[in-house]
């Protein structure tokens, strides 16, 4: 598929989630002015599976290509994290089998995420790879702020 991971996401989370659930179309509004203004963020495509490796080499090359754009600020709790990538409806779920720390939800795996009930595919895809840019954005935010000794 030749659509970018982000529009096809905000499309599915248009069909899939209930209706009360639906970005409403001024966060719709609010996601594509930021597309258009952060035009990498459209350059992974449907065809591309997102890794450790295409996130790491993405975001040394100072492109910062997430499953939503918000995903590129560093985030401070699970919480907060899964409303930036519009999940916090797995919030309980992850809380309650024990992952509420960032560095936990790097051991998330696909297997893990059916047994507790996170069955959408693309949702999973967008949980790990997320949690992985995080984390990679936050271990260069803490390169960036140290300081020589």
């Amino acid at each position: 598929m030749d659509c970018p991971v982000v529009l096809h996401q905000l499309m599915l989370d248009c069909w899939e989630r209930e209706r009360a659930e639906r970005p409403t179309f001024s966060q719709i509004l609010n996601m594509l002015d930021k597309l258009i203004r952060n035009p990498g963020t459209l350059r992974r495509t449907g065809g591309d599976r997102p890794t450790a490796a295409l996130l790491e080499s993405e975001l040394g090359s100072e492109v910062c290509v997430s499953v939503l754009p918000e995903v590129c600020a560093p985030v401070s709790s699970v919480c907060e994290w899964l409303r930036s990538i519009g999940l916090e409806r797995y919030r309980d779920t992850l809380a309650a089998a024990g992952y509420t720390t960032l560095d936990s939800l790097l051991a998330l795996t696909h297997q893990e995420m059916d047994r507790l009930g996170i069955i959408t595919a693309s949702h999973q895809d967008i949980l790990i790879a997320s949690v992985q840019q995080e984390m990679l954005s936050q271990m260069q935010h803490m390169q960036h702020t140290m300081v020589p000794v």
